[in-house]
């Protein structure tokens, strides 16, 4: 009986429940299509996504963030007067480490693999329980690497 029991779909179902649960569509979706890749032919492309997924979201996530410069949405004159404000250098600074913290992150995820499903784990809480946003994996992962080290 166990033999047949698929521990990781099962693992996906949950996540899809979660994501249900908690009303994000982030978790849903891709909880949802992971299962659809799971349980059909596609499966074959696992590889794929699991070498360029991330960067393939990466990019997805800073066209979405650009995109409100290139619709003029955010004016030029905004963007320079972000270097103005105490708040806005601030920001940039947060920024910045943010971005430092997001790279110790992949670093760490791709040297200590073991530590991804709790970092997943975790994220996915923070979404479920603390109506967070699902890109704290690699956030979690660059402090966690401050805390234990990168490799």
């Amino acid at each position: 009986m166990m033999s047949n029991l698929d521990l990781n779909l099962i693992v996906l179902l949950v996540l899809l429940a979660c994501g249900i649960f908690s009303h994000n569509t982030a978790v849903t979706i891709a909880a949802g299509v992971l299962i659809v890749f799971r349980i059909t032919p596609l499966s074959e492309f696992f590889p794929y996504l699991q070498a360029h997924g991330l960067n393939i979201g990466i990019i997805i996530l800073t066209i979405g963030v650009l995109t409100p410069i290139a619709s003029g949405k955010i004016s030029g004159e905004a963007i320079i007067n972000s270097f103005m404000s105490w708040k806005s250098l601030f920001a940039i600074g947060v920024g910045l480490f943010v971005a430092w913290l997001g790279g110790r992150g992949v670093t760490l995820m791709t040297h200590q693999p073991n530590v991804v499903a709790g970092l997943l784990i975790g994220t996915i809480a923070g979404v479920a329980l603390l109506r967070g946003v699902p890109v704290g994996p690699l956030i979690a992962a660059g402090i966690l690497s401050l805390l234990i080290g990168k490799s």
